[in-house]
């Protein structure tokens, strides 16, 4: 028997290939994010303890001088702190330089560097602080380069430390343009402290995040690759979330979404706006979130892709379209959030250990939400009318049409539970992950082709399957190549099940012609 939609999903196969094809060696060569020298250099960090740079050289002259706050802030549940150092070209402190701290609700104090360890005060409340050098207290023969700022902006927030770090010297380097922005990173995040022993990272208070740098200086254990498999199904349920509803829109429509992405990373954008920006509990903030998401795919459908399913748009054009309010979406997110990276949550994540696997608190109460979701969407799919419906349209519209179901209602329903499972996932993945930008849905759109692919297009539970192993790739990955090249892994997997395997792990063969 002769049907057009296996010709539809070879040809989405066959590009899904090409296009994976093209993009690994730009992924292949991608450098590791490295940072650029200059003046005046700031970031956040979640352990008070930590030196904001590494020094070759110890200063003995200068000592401790008092100010009018206390110096050693240790920051807690309640408590964000700012900290300073003033270091030459060599790496050592500059004692009895002066800076200005000021920020909101009228802060203004003025600390003194000393050469053991850099000054840290606490701070009011949580926002943006400057932090002004005053040239007149350094040494004279230790200046600011020509052209460097004398002032820093950095983050604080509750139970992690704001570092700001000026560089001066003869040999220092200036900045190219003298801006008083100066680089942020959330605590908790990617300036997570380094575990020598085992080559892991660690997120805000230990929590162990993917190990990073040269595979192959680390030391093998056994325990390693089991923290990595905890890793491995954290990444693999909330890319599960999200990939689902790229593997339902595609099986009801026949239509690959390339903006499917993006409605993962407007979850994770419009959950900080509403929880960090304006202040709403993580439940209220994420049920709304949900639910606005869940509306622009009511409205997408209504205004795009319902009109062009009418006119007997081929799928080719209706992906290209896809590619295109991609594009938009993203650069609408990046209106909305900035193009630096942003946290949801302002605290500290707390680690929780479970069967030797140490992850954040919120990590696991993100992986139990996506568990209750998948299990509650298999049972949709399987005990529910509508959820009936929704695989018969799938396997055929035109029969599941002839039977009385009304197929724009049911892929009206699917672009609703795509696109609220997309922001809850990237919801959760801000929460889990630390910290998300604007350019997160695009990263790991391959990833989802990459799982719904492995587990099989169009099939109810592909998109789980196919997730999990993809997650757990990736993670595991880490142990034996640098980090950078962990997603790589994924994609190569994707070329490899087309080559091997096209219809995937849960696909059926179908015979053309």
């Amino acid at each position: 028997m002769t049907t057009d939609r296996p010709t539809r999903a070879i040809a989405l196969r066959r590009t899904v290939a090409a296009l994976a094809i093209a993009l690994a060696p730009a992924v292949l060569a991608s450098p590791p994010a490295q940072a650029t020298p200059g003046a005046a250099t700031a970031h956040t960090s979640g352990a008070a303890t930590s030196s904001s740079a590494s020094t070759t050289g110890t200063s003995t002259t200068g000592t401790r001088v008092a100010t009018t706050v206390p110096t050693d802030c240790q920051p807690d549940d309640s408590t964000a702190c700012v900290a300073v150092v003033v270091m030459n070209d060599a790496g050592d402190r500059i004692p009895d330089a002066e800076v200005t701290i000021t920020g909101p609700g009228g802060f203004d104090e003025t600390v003194t560097t000393t050469a053991d360890a850099p000054v840290s005060v606490a701070v009011p409340e949580v926002g943006r602080y400057t932090l002004t050098l005053d040239p007149a207290s350094l040494p004279s023969d230790e200046q600011l380069p020509d052209g460097a700022s004398t002032e820093l902006e950095v983050t604080a927030q509750t139970g992690g430390t704001g570092r700001a770090a000026f560089q001066v010297g003869g040999e220092a380097v200036a900045p190219e343009s003298p801006s008083a922005e100066a680089t942020t990173t959330a605590p908790g995040g990617d300036d997570g402290g380094t575990d020598a022993g085992t080559g892991t990272t660690t997120d805000g208070e230990g929590v162990a995040t993917a190990p990073e740098g040269d595979a192959s200086e680390r030391a093998f254990s056994w325990g390693q690759v089991w923290q990595q498999f905890g890793s491995g199904i954290r990444f693999g349920l909330l890319l599960a979330l999200a990939s689902i509803g790229l593997n339902l829109v595609f099986g009801t429509t026949g239509m690959s979404n390339f903006a499917h992405g993006e409605q993962f990373a407007l979850g994770a954008a419009l959950g900080f706006i509403a929880i960090n920006q304006l202040g709403m509990s993580i439940w209220v903030g994420g049920l709304l979130t949900i639910a606005v998401c869940a509306l622009s795919g009511v409205a997408q459908d209504a205004a795009i892709w319902r009109p062009l399913r009418r006119r007997g748009t081929p799928v080719m054009q209706l992906m290209i379209v896809s590619i295109g309010l991609s594009i938009t979406l993203q650069y609408v997110i990046q209106l909305l959030i900035g193009g630096g990276s942003e946290r949801i949550l302002s605290a500290n994540p707390r680690p929780l250990t479970l069967l030797g696997i140490t992850l954040s608190t919120t990590s696991w109460i993100s992986m139990a939400v996506a568990l209750v979701c998948l299990v509650g969407f298999a049972l949709f799919l399987t005990r529910t009318r509508l959820g009936r419906a929704t695989r018969a349209v799938s396997d055929n519209p035109a029969l599941a049409s002839a039977t009385g179901i009304d197929p724009d209602k049911v892929v009206r329903v699917v672009w609703i539970l795509a696109t609220a499972f997309a922001a809850l996932a990237g919801l959760m993945w801000g929460i889990s992950f630390g910290s998300f930008n604007w350019q997160l849905g695009v990263q790991l759109l391959l990833l989802m082709f990459a799982a719904v692919t492995l587990g099989g297009l169009g099939t109810a539970f592909g998109a789980l399957v196919g997730s999990i192993l993809i997650g757990l790739v990736v993670e595991l990955s880490n142990l034996v190549i640098q980090s950078d090249l962990r997603y790589a892994s994924a994609l190569v997997i994707l070329i490899l099940v087309l080559l091997i395997r096209p219809q995937g792990i849960l696909g059926r063969r179908e015979r053309i012609g």
